[in-house]
């Protein structure tokens, strides 16, 4: 299918890759469907959530591992069985971003990550209670780290 996109132009995207969000993003709660999809030379911790209906709606989005390697987001057992799984660790993990310039003035929100099934395609934002995570984490407070996969 031929996807119009915020930052990639027209692109094709196959149909089984579209993530189904029942509840919509925190804000965007009618957007039900997206697609995620790496910026290029990110090697996948830099990624954006674009919309497969409203071609203007993208969030960018890191894989917060790759910041934070010990980040442990545990998901409430209702979201758990929303989401068809029985452990947090079943699941993909991002983050997202607000974007700033100088970029060091970015900042990524940990407290309320995209949790993602893989396997079922099904997706919801969530906020997590533990942890001490925050909305607002600065991204030059971050060093460079490796890069983790989900």
């Amino acid at each position: 299918m031929r996807l119009k996109t915020k930052y990639f132009g027209e692109i094709e995207c196959k149909p089984e890759d579209e993530l189904h969000f029942s509840e919509g993003l925190f804000g965007f709660e009618e957007e039900k469907a997206f697609f995620l999809l790496p910026f290029e030379g990110s090697e996948g911790s830099l990624l954006c959530f674009q919309s497969a209906v409203t071609p203007g709606l993208a969030f960018v989005a890191m894989n917060p591992f790759s910041l934070k390697p010990d980040y442990a987001p545990v998901l409430t057992a209702r979201e758990l069985k929303a989401m068809g799984v029985e452990r947090s660790e079943e699941l993909c993990f991002y983050a997202l971003c607000v974007v700033r310039s100088p970029v060091g003035e970015s900042t990524v929100n940990l407290r309320c990550p995209v949790a993602i099934n893989d396997q079922s395609r099904r997706a919801m934002q969530v906020i997590l209670e533990d942890g001490g995570y925050h909305m607002h984490h600065l991204l030059s407070d971050f060093g460079r780290k490796e890069e983790a996969t989900c």
